[in-house]
């Protein structure tokens, strides 16, 4: 092996890397634990945040430290700078002072600021017990979820949709802990049995509670992973065409049987999710979101406090203005821009290419998936945020662009890994 791969493939940091990279992924945990605890509403914020504060203490100055600009593709370099660069003048282009606005932007880990500097993840320093590191991170906040899931049971249980404290509290539980989960399950030959059925465990559970609450955005984050697992479990296997054929037919089946299902009145679990199973919730918002856009709006974007004129959706709202949709690739255009939305593609699209088609592992391939399961996540949810789930698509288009990684034998991933 020559030098470059045995960089990637060497199980050990230098003392002072390993230490800052535990830093970070303790002050991460701690700000995302916090946060998702804030979303009950039933914990005071100002423990909450100040929690989280200890946090961005920890992160961010070790996120500096980290951060390595040492690129071996010319192209994404290019493309990667001027995306950085271009997310810098979204976030200096109406960067509120208000006391009230910068909170959020500090503490909100869906809507914040930190969201903009996710990226820079990529430029981190990268070999193979970097990602055991971060595997390690994603089950913490598996059984994070779980534990939250017994303490706020009364909440998420509660289907009172004018509540809104209750209504929104299970979204930021998934995206913010037990979303990333899926890519245990992708990465499925490196972790032991024990490891992927308590991934399976959590993405199940999520999937049960988005189903018991109708939220059809968390059903299709928690069960896409699912499918995509079973679909690349085949793909190791022998007689793979015809595993495949019957899979598809498998799916068809199911598909047309969940259609039927909710054409009639279904009790228990499943009862709010036939009621809302053809409700149109998109086309009033994103009917309102292109009236109010102009054409320079939809090249550059509004910044970083960019709102669009909503009447009569928000119920608690006190202006008409939002500054958010839940369809995110237009939530990324209204901050951004068709630029901003752009130069993602540009990165991630070659990068999604390339880990499945160009690669010799399952790890790449993983990785594509997961790149591609994000980018389609973007119609159906908001997906660009401050979370394990968006540092994990960041970390997949490195993978995927390292021809190092995508170069290295499934056999010996498998053993590495195993050790």
């Amino acid at each position: 092996m020559s030098e470059s791969i045995e960089e990637v493939l060497k199980l050990s940091y230098t003392k002072r890397t390993n230490k800052i990279l535990n830093i970070f992924w303790l002050g991460f945990a701690l700000y995302i634990t916090f946060y998702a605890l804030s979303t009950s509403t039933t914990v005071d914020y100002i423990i909450c945040q100040l929690f989280q504060m200890i946090g961005i203490a920890m992160f961010v100055p070790s996120a500096i430290k980290l951060i390595e600009w040492k690129f071996t593709d010319e192209y994404l370099k290019t493309v990667f700078i001027l995306y950085c660069f271009w997310q810098l003048t979204i976030i200096f282009r109406g960067f509120p002072l208000d006391y009230s606005s910068v909170k959020v932007l500090l503490f909100d880990a869906e809507m914040g600021l930190f969201r903009f500097f996710a990226p820079l993840i990529l430029l981190f320093p990268k070999n193979l017990l970097y990602y055991n590191k971060m595997t390690k991170v994603v089950l913490f906040f598996g059984l994070l979820f779980l534990v939250y899931d017994v303490l706020f049971i009364d909440n998420l249980l509660n289907l009172d949709y004018e509540n809104t404290s209750s209504k929104f509290t299970y979204e930021h539980f998934v995206k913010a802990l037990s979303a990333a989960c899926g890519i245990i399950l992708l990465t499925f030959p490196y972790h032991s049995k024990r490891v992927k059925l308590f991934a399976l465990l959590v993405l199940i559970v999520s999937v049960l509670f988005a189903v018991y609450r109708a939220r059809r955005a968390l059903i299709i984050i928690s069960l896409a992973p699912i499918m995509m697992y079973y679909i690349m479990y085949l793909y190791t296997q022998k007689k793979k065409g015809l595993l495949l054929f019957v899979s598809f037919l498998f799916g068809i089946f199911v598909i047309l049987l969940g259609v039927d299902s909710l054409s009639v009145k279904t009790p228990g679990i499943f009862r709010l999710l036939t009621e809302r199973g053809a409700e149109d919730t998109r086309s009033g918002v994103e009917k309102y979101f292109y009236q109010d856009m102009d054409p320079i709006d939809w090249v550059v974007g509004k910044g970083i406090s960019g709102t669009y004129y909503c009447p009569s959706i928000d119920i608690d709202s006190k202006t008409d203005y939002r500054d958010m949709i839940e369809t995110d690739y237009l939530n990324i255009i209204l901050k951004g821009g068709i630029i901003s939305f752009g130069l993602l593609l540009l990165i991630a699209i070659p990068a999604l290419i390339k880990g499945f088609f160009h690669s010799n592992n399952i790890l790449s391939k993983a990785a594509a998936v997961w790149i591609l399961l994000w980018l389609l996540e973007t119609y159906p949810a908001t997906v660009s945020t401050f979370s394990m789930h968006y540092l994990l698509f960041w970390v997949a288009i490195g993978v995927c662009n390292s021809k190092i990684v995508r170069e290295i034998p499934e056999a010996e991933l498998v053993k590495i890994f195993s050790n």
